[in-house]
């Protein structure tokens, strides 16, 4: 058996296996999760980072400022990382099939119903997630919750296959842990160089 049928063969065993799941996605408790799985998506994301990171700058907060700036930054990765992965990969969406699913090498398709692999909601929720677990441990539980709770109903929305979710949330994971990375070790330098610049009352 080829390569391209085995995939082929695993990607309609998912699809056959989340299909009493997709039956939920016009019940009532798939439809009052749907808003806060959009709020996942990439310009609320990078609007509530970008105003949290405002908000420390603006209030001289360090500590609001250094999780702002991370989730910033964890975020772009996992943005860009999505984006990759999605041009490497067609994968019809679930509630886009009709006959049989389909997954294939990447064809640089625009249409938004055939790139379903990773799941980009995943992917920037559990990265920002993270980053605000790791700046602030006392509410990791439920940053870390929202975003799995976000993550996890784009499979009965038909939005994503449980492979396109998990697979979302290791390119967030890993993601955030670049960003944090990056930061920690630019953070001393950018402080270095603002506490050698000359205050007003010194000039």
């Amino acid at each position: 058996m080829s390569a391209k049928e085995k995939v082929r063969r695993a990607a309609v065993a998912e699809h056959r296996l989340i299909e009493p799941v997709l039956a939920l996605q016009d019940g009532a408790l798939v439809r009052a999760l749907t808003p806060l799985s959009k709020l996942a998506d990439e310009t609320p994301l990078m609007l509530l980072s970008g105003v949290t990171l405002t908000a420390g700058l603006l209030l001289r907060r360090r500590g609001v400022t250094r999780v702002g700036a991370r989730m910033f930054a964890a975020h772009l990765v996992a943005n860009a990382a999505k984006t990759v992965l999605k041009g490497s990969v067609d994968r019809l969406r679930p509630n886009a099939v009709e006959h049989e699913p389909e997954i294939k090498p990447g064809s640089g398709t625009d249409d938004k119903a055939a790139n379903a692999f990773p799941s980009g909601h995943t992917a920037g929720a559990i990265a920002v997630a993270q980053a605000v677990a790791h700046e602030f441990p006392s509410v990791a539980a439920p940053a870390r919750t929202v975003a799995m709770v976000a993550s996890a109903t784009q499979v009965p929305r038909g939005a994503h296959y449980l492979t396109d979710v998990l697979s979302g949330a290791v390119v967030g994971w890993a993601s955030e842990r670049v960003a944090g990375y990056v930061l920690d070790r630019l953070e001393p330098i950018v402080l270095a160089r603002v506490m050698k610049k000359p205050s007003a009352t010194s000039m």
